[in-house]
C-alpha cells in the first residue's frame, strides 16, 4: 500500500509540473520612429514608449513550449516632430515648424492594448531561464491623444510661456500592428511596426500632403512569471 502511494504521488506531481504555464507580467521601454513621413517632416527629441500587461499563456503542444498568448494592457506614446497641430475652430490645421521656432512639439497617447501572440521557448517546468521567441499583432484602442507645441523656455517664476495643447481628434482611435520579442531569461529586444497610420485617413497638411505616418518601435521588454 505504502508503495502504491508513493508510486501515485510521483505521479500526480507529474502530471502536475508537466502542466505548467508560462502567464507573464511585462513592461517595455522603446524608441518610436516614424515611417512613410511627408517630406521634410524630421522628428526630434527621445519618441518614447512606455507598456505594461500581463499575458495569459495557452500552451498548444504536448511538450508546452509552443503555445498561444492573450493579453490585456497599457500603454503611452510621445511621437515628437515638427509637424505642427493647430485648432482652428472645429479643424485642426497641420503645418511644418522650423527647428529654430520652438522648442518641444509632441503628439501624445494613451492606450488599451490587448497583445496576440504565436509563442516558442525552451522552457521546461523547473528551468525559468530560457530562450523565446514571441510573435504576433497588438491591438490598441487610444482613449487619450493630444498635441503639445511649446515655444519658449521655462522662465524664472517656473511658468511656461506659449505652451499649447488641445486634445486632438484626428488621432487615430484603434490602432494595430505586427510584433516582435526575441531574447533570453527576462531581457528581450522587442520591435512593434504600425500596420495603419497614425492619424486618422485624409489627414494632410496644410500644402495638401498626406500625412499617412506609420510607427516603428524598437526597444526592451521584460517578462516577469
Amino acid at each position: 500500500m505504502l508503495w502504491a502511494f508513493v508510486g501515485m504521488s510521483q505521479q500526480t506531481d507529474g502530471t502536475e509540473s508537466s502542466r505548467y504555464l508560462e502567464d507573464q507580467f511585462y513592461i517595455g521601454l522603446g524608441i518610436n520612429f516614424l515611417t512613410e513621413r511627408p517630406e521634410d517632416v524630421v522628428q526630434n527629441s527621445l519618441s518614447y514608449n512606455l507598456q505594461l500587461g500581463f499575458i495569459k499563456d495557452i500552451p498548444i503542444n504536448r511538450a508546452r513550449n509552443f503555445g498561444l498568448g492573450l493579453g490585456l494592457g497599457y500603454a503611452i506614446n510621445s511621437y515628437y516632430s515638427n509637424i505642427r497641430a493647430e485648432e482652428s475652430g472645429s479643424d485642426i490645421i497641420y503645418s511644418l515648424l522650423s527647428t529654430d521656432d520652438f522648442r518641444r512639439n509632441k503628439l501624445e497617447t494613451h492606450a488599451i492594448e490587448m497583445p496576440l501572440e504565436l509563442r516558442w521557448r525552451t522552457s521546461t517546468a523547473t528551468e525559468y531561464r530560457f530562450w523565446r521567441i514571441y510573435g504576433g499583432l497588438r491591438l490598441a484602442y487610444v482613449f487619450a491623444g493630444s498635441s503639445k507645441l511649446v515655444l519658449e523656455e521655462e522662465n524664472t517664476l517656473n511658468i511656461m510661456d506659449d505652451v499649447i495643447r488641445f486634445s486632438n481628434d484626428d488621432i487615430r482611435e484603434f490602432q494595430y500592428g505586427l510584433t516582435l520579442s526575441i531574447g533570453y531569461n527576462t531581457f528581450n529586444i522587442h520591435s512593434y511596426y504600425s500596420l495603419n497610420s497614425l492619424l486618422n485617413d485624409g489627414v494632410a497638411l496644410d500644402n495638401g500632403e498626406t500625412i499617412d505616418t506609420r510607427v516603428f518601435r524598437i526597444g526592451i521588454i521584460f517578462y516577469i512569471l
